[in-house]
């Protein structure tokens, strides 16, 4: 099967540094397949004969903590999934400049009474779109000065969760659909 790894909090403002050959080489120490990386902020495509994306998860959670010393998230989507996310953005209907799209993909589905506080809030020019276990973020004044951001829906979810801009959503859907 072909997945997409994206992990949280990696080479972003000076913390958590990992050269992505040295995570390629470490992937490849656990005997994955294909392994391929996208930029320097932890967005790995690969292949493996599991299914338990969650063993994969945790797999490479381990292997990072015990090789660079880091303990960061590990989100681990199939590339089906992960094609019909991008597929799905509902921004796109809109017109909407993808130059300030980004979307937040979670760990899980969040207790609906988060949601619902979530979608309650008052984000100035900000604005999201929920579906499942992803959030479409349209942020015009620039991702950096959202309120909407990682942290943020973190802590308002209680679910992990990393973000990508619309740029990299599209260059690893690029690499999934070229994996063999």
């Amino acid at each position: 099967m072909i997945y997409v790894a994206l992990l949280r909090g990696i080479n972003v403002s000076g913390k958590n540094s990992i050269k992505m050959s040295d995570l390629t080489a470490l992937m490849l120490a656990l005997k994955f397949k294909q392994v391929r990386t996208y930029i320097q902020s932890g967005n790995i495509v690969f292949t493996d004969d599991a299914k338990d994306k969650d063993k994969l998860e945790a797999k490479i959670k381990t292997a990072i903590l015990k090789t660079f010393g880091l303990s960061v998230p590990v989100l681990v989507i199939e590339a089906s999934t992960f094609i019909e996310v991008v597929q799905m953005n509902p921004y796109l209907k809109s017109k909407t400049d993808t130059e300030f799209l980004h979307v937040t993909l979670l760990s899980e589905i969040p207790q609906s009474e988060r949601i619902n506080t979530l979608l309650a809030g008052d984000y100035g020019t900000s604005t999201f779109k929920y579906l499942g276990n992803t959030l479409y973020l349209y942020t015009p004044d620039g991702y950096g000065k959202t309120k909407l951001s990682n942290t943020f829906l973190e802590n308002k979810l209680k679910v992990n969760a990393t973000t990508r801009n619309w740029k990299t959503m599209l260059a690893l859907q690029k690499m999934l659909n070229t994996t063999p």
